[in-house]
């Protein structure tokens, strides 16, 4: 009596065969072949210039060809380490990324507000007004912060000074002792509502049943917040901050630091980014920017790993 039912089963199997073929071929192929153009565009914008790294050890010489070139080896990597402003566009990169990364939790801490905002039109609002300045340029951005904090007609300082507070005008957008914190801030200010809304998310991820029982324990909602809806962003938070800390050469990011420059803080906004498009464009040292660029992807690949592996064995949790 097994052996027909083995046989049966055999013959459904064979039978099922061109069923899944003829589902795949109509539902799934097509749909693989939408992604088609994506990959292709990651291809071509993402890996095809990687073979653009050759110049880090040429001296390019625009017009002949990539294989033509002169190898020089390591000399443009030689130059980089025995450069000041160098070492000055990577000092400001670590302490830009550093405060940046101090103030990584000013987003979950913004979520976990929002979430205990009983009132739903309340919280859209707000939440509505701190993502708006995410979505903005940094030239609008660079122009709301003139209007507020110019010398000579800016808000903040008519206002200060009508009340007292301030004898003389601040120039905030040009002093190099708050360069780093203003920069900082304004960061902060930018991103808090587009992060909260990530933490956001994984509040809403978490099961309910575990604020339903703490009620029953008699919790109150900074019980609730801290034993539940904390641990349940730490998750979002170690992946945020790992990714944080293998971006830190960026320091701020390129299009920051470079609208906010100026010849009075120039010392303390230059950063890596700057350097390599002051350098490579504006210097027209094409091959040397190119080796600056490549040192410092190497170096945030192995910032990512070794945050991923520290974070793996300590709490378990990573990226990769």
């Amino acid at each position: 009596m097994n052996q027909p039912a083995a046989q049966a089963g055999d013959k459904r199997q064979v039978r099922s065969r061109p069923a899944d073929w003829s589902r795949f071929r109509s539902v799934k192929l097509p749909l693989m072949l939408m992604t088609v153009p994506f990959f292709l565009l990651v291809l071509v914008f993402a890996y095809v210039p990687i073979f653009g790294w050759v110049m880090a050890f040429q001296d390019y010489f625009p017009g002949k060809g990539m294989l033509s070139q002169s190898f020089v080896g390591f000399k443009h990597f030689e130059r980089m380490f025995a450069d000041d402003e160098f070492y000055r566009a990577l000092r400001n990169t670590l302490v830009l990324s550093f405060l940046g990364l101090l103030v990584s939790p000013a987003p979950m801490a913004l979520a976990l507000l929002l979430n205990e905002v009983r009132r739903k039109w309340f919280r859209k609002t707000i939440q509505i007004i701190t993502s708006f300045p995410n979505f903005i340029s940094w030239i609008i951005v660079f122009s709301v912060f003139f209007a507020f904090f110019s010398v000579e007609d800016g808000v903040i300082n008519k206002l200060f000074l009508e009340l007292g507070i301030w004898k003389t005008p601040s120039n905030i957008l040009a002093d190099p002792s708050a360069a780093w914190v203003f920069q900082t801030l304004v960061g902060m200010w930018k991103g808090l509502g587009w992060g909260a809304i990530i933490y956001l998310a994984a509040l809403a991820g978490i099961d309910q049943e575990l604020y339903e029982a703490a009620r029953v324990d008699g919790a109150n909602r900074f019980r609730e917040a801290w034993h539940i809806s904390l641990p349940g962003m730490l998750p979002t938070f170690v992946v945020l901050f790992i990714l944080g800390i293998g971006g830190m050469l960026s320091g701020g990011g390129f299009e920051q630091m470079f609208t906010f420059s100026n010849p009075m803080v120039v010392e303390k906004l230059d950063n890596l980014d700057t350097y390599v498009y002051r350098t490579g464009l504006q210097g027209i040292a094409f091959s040397y920017a190119t080796a600056v660029g490549l040192a410092k992807s190497l170096v945030s690949i192995l910032l990512l790993l070794g945050a991923n592996a520290i974070s793996k064995r300590i709490n378990g949790s990573s990226v990769l």
